[in-house]
């Protein structure tokens, strides 16, 4: 109990005091927002700050903060240390940057920024990638909530599978305050409940929480580094995320909104992550048994057997609810983004109904194919990829600021966090069977080169000539 009382002061701290030093770089800040000048009743719709920020949570949070938790909780207790740290200097930097960038640029979506803060040679490599990331994601987060409601019902997953994927639709194509704007606020509340109703259940029926180590405490050994930063996704840092601030970025009514809409709801996922990963460690007395159990049932069974055992029969529909809804609530605007990224490419017009349609038909049957893989193997490929996003689009926050900033030297809270999600990356897929199954040392070695390559890079452009005016974005 201390030690989450510890992690959450921490988180709130890094709120209040990281994230006002993060705004600084934009300063000053501007308007009228794009939501104001476009509004369109279609995708640009303005909306208050509380209901954005539980839109932005409802969209990031998918099963990333529960799944991933609990699969980084494998490592034992130093995984909360990942997820705090990981958050206030990277998680939620990433989010509140990739939600400004959008909103200083008319509001457009992570592919078009990326495109045109790092070059123009990236235009299809990344719109491919990340369209590509967002399919997983949506595939992923709807086979996610499938497994968990044939557990629930018996009901024949390919019935799920076909409510699910309907609703999508509907959201992906439907006007943002219509379905999104009006239910999501809700959600959000029932998420916070679920993950708070866990914790309380595990705290009054007297189970042991853990005690804090650094120590690796993984049953089969796998390493810390890299292997738990890129399990541990959306609970720390995530490259999904940049693709739902944009679609926020469309509702603000004013910029000062973005630090609690973006920062915050970034914070308020790593509390529910916190949650679970201590739950997971206390509901099963240690990492031998939470891995058993994760092998045996999967990550769904694992989250129906903590609701039902420590919150009883109303706690536990209450959790198993807020489970269903964070897959769902992500895997909908996963579709959505998808569909505004290519309209942004080619410069389709919102009220272009039948291109609308075609290219969320076009997104689901991809949606659909992916469904059939193994949960196992889709989370594994999306992990890596999701934190590759997440590396581009801190990259292209410090360019954002090397360009726009009054203090160049702001670029360091950005560019940190890219060096380290760098190595991260580049190790992973050396090391892993899911890259070239490489010795742990030869890749590190290859992520430290390439990592020191960056910084090289990095530091030319901080101390090069500062852009000319025509190249300041405002």
């Amino acid at each position: 109990m201390f030690l989450l009382v510890v992690c959450i002061a921490v988180l709130v701290l890094g709120y209040f005091l990281y994230s006002r030093l993060l705004e600084r770089a934009l300063l000053p800040l501007r308007g009228p927002t794009p939501a104001v000048v476009v509004n369109d009743g279609m995708d640009y719709v303005p909306m208050s700050k509380w209901k954005d920020q539980l839109i932005e949570l409802l969209n990031i949070a998918g099963t990333g903060p529960i799944f991933g938790a609990l699969m980084g909780a494998k490592w034992g207790p130093v995984v909360v240390v990942w997820i705090v740290a990981g958050t206030i200097l990277g998680g939620a930097v990433h989010d509140y940057m990739s939600g400004m960038m959008s909103e200083r640029n008319g509001g457009k979506s992570t592919t078009w920024l990326i495109k045109h803060y790092m070059g123009e040679r990236l235009r299809y490599p990344i719109l491919a990638m990340v369209v590509f990331v967002l399919v997983m994601v949506a595939a992923t987060f709807a086979r996610s909530a499938t497994d968990l409601l044939v557990v629930i019902t018996d009901i024949p997953a390919v019935v799920w599978i076909s409510v699910i994927l309907i609703y999508f639709v509907l959201s992906a194509i439907l006007p943002i305050n219509k379905v999104i704007g009006r239910i999501y606020p809700v959600f959000g509340v029932i998420l916070i409940l679920m993950a708070v109703t866990i914790f309380l259940g595990l705290m009054f029926e007297g189970y042991q929480f853990p005690a804090m180590t650094l120590e690796n405490l993984h049953p089969t050994g796998e390493n810390i580094f890299p292997d738990m930063f890129i399990t541990v996704a959306c609970g720390a840092i995530s490259g999904f995320h940049a693709t739902q601030s944009p679609m926020v970025a469309r509702c603000l009514k004013d910029e000062k909104d973005g630090r609690m809409v973006f920062y915050g709801a970034m914070v308020i996922e790593a509390v529910i992550a916190l949650l679970w990963a201590l739950a997971g460690l206390t509901f099963y007395y240690g990492t031998p048994a939470l891995a058993d159990a994760l092998a045996s049932m999967g990550a769904s069974g694992v989250v129906y057997d903590i609701a039902t055992g420590v919150a009883g029969p109303v706690g536990g529909l209450l959790a198993v609810v807020g489970v269903l809804i964070c897959p769902i609530t992500s895997g909908d605007t996963a579709v959505r983004s998808a569909r505004m990224m290519i309209q942004d490419d080619r410069g389709y017009d919102n009220h272009d109904n039948k291109k609308i349609l075609i290219i969320t038909a076009a997104i689901l049957v991809a949606v659909v194919g992916l469904c059939t893989l193994d949960f196992t193997v889709l989370w594994n490929y999306f992990a890596w990829l999701n934190q590759s996003l997440a590396c581009i689009v801190l990259w292209t926050a410090t360019a954002f600021i090397l360009k726009t900033s009054s203090n160049r030297f702001y670029s360091l809270i950005t560019a940190l966090p890219a060096l380290f999600m760098t190595s991260i990356v580049t190790s992973f897929i050396i090391y892993s069977p899911l890259g070239l199954g490489a010795d742990p040392m030869i890749s590190i070695s290859v992520g430290a080169f390439f990592t020191v390559v960056a910084a090289v890079l990095y530091l030319r452009a901080l101390f090069s000539k500062r852009p000319s005016e025509e190249d300041v974005q405002v």
